[in-house]
């Protein structure tokens, strides 16, 4: 079973959908039992940064992500899911993050041709190779929707990137813990490929 953790944010329909699609079962749950005897844990959410980490805390979420991540079982935030792992957030002065990553979440800066928040298809090149890019092609195109994007502390968690104005962390992994700001169930083919490798990981 797949747990996609419901805080009430946006967009996790989409994702119990993209999950379902490839064969999978998921649930849309709160509940920390669920959660913990899932086999793979799936925090997506488009929304806020403050507002996010207040209703992790409000249900005892926060706890509960740190324990699957103890217990390595595999961890995928998406979009706002990835920027909450990390220890801060520009959009949200003063508000501690997970911090289960080091790094921070600061604005795209302004641009004369750069609109924000950035929406639309940009293509991924890998630093350092993943396990969610499995057979997927260097220069493959996923699905943005961001105003803030990641700045990790360390390189060598960063597995893929892209331009827009700055170099934006695009996806990073460490031990059972992947994350992606880009949207998969939203990216086509491409997008269903990350996620179908994401839900083999043992």
């Amino acid at each position: 079973m797949v747990a996609v953790i419901d805080y009430d944010a946006g967009n996790i329909r989409s994702v119990e959908k993209a999950v379902a699609a490839l064969g999978g079962q998921a649930a849309v749950t709160r509940k920390p039992e669920e959660i913990l005897s899932a086999e793979h844990v799936i925090l997506p959410g488009v929304g806020a940064f403050g507002d996010a980490m207040g209703k992790l805390r409000k249900y005892g979420l926060d706890g509960v992500i740190r324990e699957v991540v103890a217990r390595k079982t595999p961890f995928l935030g998406i979009c706002l899911g990835l920027q909450l792992l990390f220890e801060s957030s520009e959009e949200s002065e003063g508000v501690k993050g997970l911090g289960i990553l080091p790094g921070k979440i600061v604005r795209i800066p302004e641009g004369a041709d750069l609109k924000i928040p950035h929406i639309g298809w940009n293509s991924l090149s890998y630093p350092n190779p993943g396990r969610l890019f499995k057979g997927v092609q260097e220069q493959s195109y996923v699905y943005f929707v961001h105003s803030y994007y990641l700045q990790a502390e360390d390189a060598g968690i960063v597995r893929a990137v892209t331009q827009y104005g700055v170099e934006i962390h695009a996806s990073v992994e460490k031990e059972n813990i992947f994350a992606c700001q880009f949207h998969p169930e939203k990216s086509s083919e491409t997008g269903m490929r990350i996620l179908k490798n994401f839900l083999e990981m043992e």
